[in-house]
């Protein structure tokens, strides 16, 4: 067997595993203890950042530009549904996003250029970061020195919405900012069958849930990429009685990490027009997420031509709407060093809808593996095996 498909075949084999081993953002110790094992007994340095994330070194001394590579290891709170082999053995989690898939790809990928450390001709940086979920892994791994000395960083993620063989990386914003929401209603409860003694937060919610729909429609420009969803009103009480007060949340999503701070104030000052309109006051907390994941151009064409070298000419997808709306921290990186993100196509032909990320029938594609580290070793100067 050639040293390309025993590594593949490893990397497979260590996907499986992390799969029924899953961890929560900023919970990863074994995920973490199993990353530096590998390492250890490839023969490549490591320390660890950011506690549970890890940062291996490939051709240290070498004289030219320095890249990194990231793959994120964090599973998900989702009971999985996938009835697999390997379905996690930890109930109420899951890698429902694919990290368990990245990590093996990032792990291969280090196999493979520790075969050929002598053809690097700079540093190549492995970042396997934690807490992509929500919990900012990428801003700690940041704030501890991962980036010191990088010219250049890339990342992936794979996507069951664009099919098997293509990919996008444009120039520019690949994934949106995001955001939360939560505004808190205060007024005055009573009985229902007294409504005019009352000032009716549930109302109030109901008015501001639909006019927030307006900020899209009517307070953006046409051309703006913009999601801004309510995903529940909360106020608790019974059958017969008008609540004190209710919480309606949501989140957002905008192509630029500006329109961010736009639809924001946009939805303070409606949130509190309407409620002072019913007569209940209105309390607005945002919660910033992730900025927009910006390509820079360099380092975008220079990932397309590996894409391209590695799936073909006609492998970057023209038919997926782009920016896509849901968010990373690899942005963090992006606003430190030039890089670039790609979107990776996971849909299976032969199931009509593919499990979208974070479903509980999602299950990472393993041919993805050997495609990526063929790019990943094409971005890094190595030619990759036969694929």
């Amino acid at each position: 067997m050639s040293d390309w498909n025993r590594i593949m075949e490893g990397a497979v084999v260590l996907r499986h595993q992390l799969h029924q081993e899953p961890e929560l953002t900023w919970q990863e110790e074994g995920t973490a203890a199993t990353i530096r094992r590998n390492l250890d007994a490839l023969g490549i340095p490591w320390r660890p950042c950011a506690r549970t994330g890890t940062v291996g070194m490939l051709a240290a001394r070498a004289p030219r530009a320095h890249i990194a590579l990231r793959g994120d290891i964090d599973a998900l709170p989702i009971l999985e549904s996938t009835g697999l082999p390997w379905s996690s053995k930890r109930n109420g989690v899951m890698h429902a996003c694919g990290h368990d898939g990245h990590t093996a790809t990032l792990m291969a990928t280090a196999a493979w250029l520790k075969l050929h450390e002598d053809r690097l001709s700079g540093p190549v940086s492995l970042l396997f970061q934690p807490a992509e979920e929500g919990g900012h892994g990428a801003q700690r791994m940041i704030e501890e020195g991962a980036l010191e000395g990088v010219d250049c960083i890339y990342g992936w993620h794979n996507w069951p919405a664009i099919p098997f063989g293509q990919a996008v990386c444009p120039d520019g914003t690949v994934m949106c900012a995001n955001g939360t929401f939560a505004i808190h209603l205060q007024g005055r409860g009573g009985h229902a069958s007294q409504p005019e003694t009352c000032r009716d937060p549930v109302l109030a919610g109901a008015a501001i849930t639909q006019a927030l729909q307006q900020i899209v429609s009517r307070r953006l420009p046409p051309q703006a990429a913009a999601v801004v969803s309510v995903t529940n009103i909360i106020a608790d009480a019974t059958d017969t009685v008008i609540p004190e007060q209710a919480v309606v949340r949501g989140g957002i999503r905008t192509s630029t990490t500006a329109m961010r701070q736009r639809v924001e104030q946009l939805i303070d000052e409606i949130a509190c027009a309407c409620a002072s309109a019913h007569g209940v006051e209105a309390r607005v907390e945002h919660s910033p997420r992730y900025g927009a994941t910006v390509n820079h151009p360099g380092p975008a064409q220079t990932m397309r031509q590996a894409l391209a070298d590695t799936l073909g000419p006609a492998c970057l997808s023209e038919a997926t709407p782009l920016p896509i709306m849901a968010s990373e921290d690899f942005s963090y990186y992006l606003e430190v060093v030039p890089g670039a993100f790609a979107l990776v196509g996971a849909g299976r032909p032969e199931v009509a809808a593919s499990p979208s990320c974070h479903s509980p029938h999602y299950d990472f594609h393993d041919g993805l593996i050997p495609a990526v580290v063929a790019c990943y070793s094409r971005l890094c100067g190595v030619e990759p095996g036969r694929i």
